[in-house]
């Protein structure tokens, strides 16, 4: 049998607290997203609910208008991540693997991205695309997305290529290969698990996007979702916390169902650039 020491009950009881301290806000919120109004009063915020009150949700889905958020969201965030994919993955093949004069200060040039602060652009961009009558379109959106993304989603693919031993694209060049089926056939095949890292922590930072919502978007018809949670709940002449939960239990629902499918390949993907070899 295997030893019990003192080392490994102490080691599990760690990940035990840690495990419930990660997972009890999720129950927490699923359990306040089925309440009634009258438990919010009556009882402690603490306390299970009485009963399953599912009309939360659809009151949150027609009347808190999420069905719309959900759309703009998946528009905004699907377009985005297939410009911010290609962009970063040809470039970051031109700067690694191809040999140009200007390969290393275009890479420095996008790394530099990931240095400025999201909060100091926000003045700029409002008046360049008020300037360009571009405020409340999901362009400005999109485009914005597309430009504070790919400096971080190239820094990672980056690293990934560098770990990819260069023996494997000579031999598809020597078989007569050409640039553009040595991506499609070889190059984005072996990236896989990096694409997928880049999709899922993109899809993360662009699904949670408030800052750029609130600044560019006005207009309710183009809201997102994280705009929308603070439409909802100002709808309410009195609050209501049950639709109120339930709108941000659908909004976390889209991440978690992801990364619960993907996680794997995206820890693949994060730590496949650390080791080389």
């Amino acid at each position: 049998m295997k030893k019990v020491t003192v080392k490994s009950v102490l080691i599990k009881v760690v990940i035990a607290i840690i495990l419930i301290i990660d997972v009890y806000p999720i129950f927490w919120l699923l359990c306040a997203s089925i309440k009634e109004n009258y438990e919010w009063t009556e009882y402690p915020a603490y306390a299970l609910p009485k009963s399953f009150h599912w009309q939360n949700y659809v009151e949150a889905w027609t009347r808190g208008r999420m069905a719309i958020f959900f759309k703009n969201s998946l528009i905004d965030t699907l377009i985005s991540l297939v410009f911010i994919v290609v962009f970063s993955v040809t470039v970051s093949f031109a700067c690694v693997k191809m040999d140009w004069k200007w390969k290393n200060a275009v890479a420095k040039y996008f790394q530099l991205g990931i240095m400025i602060p999201v909060a100091t652009s926000l003045m700029p961009l409002f008046q360049l695309y008020n300037n360009l009558h571009l405020t409340n379109t999901a362009f400005c959106l999109i485009i914005t997305y597309i430009a504070f993304g790919l400096s971080l989603s190239i820094f990672l693919i980056n690293g990934y290529l560098r770990s990819l031993p260069d023996d494997i694209m000579e031999a598809a060049v020597i078989d007569g290969c050409g640039i553009y089926q040595l991506m499609y056939y070889v190059v984005v095949p072996i990236m896989k698990n990096a694409i997928v890292t880049v999709l899922v922590l993109q899809f993360f930072f662009k699904w949670n996007d408030l800052l750029f919502s609130m600044t560019f978007i006005s207009n309710s018809n183009l809201k997102t979702v994280q705009t929308g949670l603070l439409y909802f709940s100002d709808e309410f002449g009195s609050k209501n916390w049950g639709g109120i939960f339930a709108s941000v239990s659908m909004s976390i629902l889209p991440m978690l169902v992801l990364y619960t499918f993907l996680n794997k390949a995206v820890i693949e993907g994060m730590t496949a650039g650390a080791v080389k070899g």
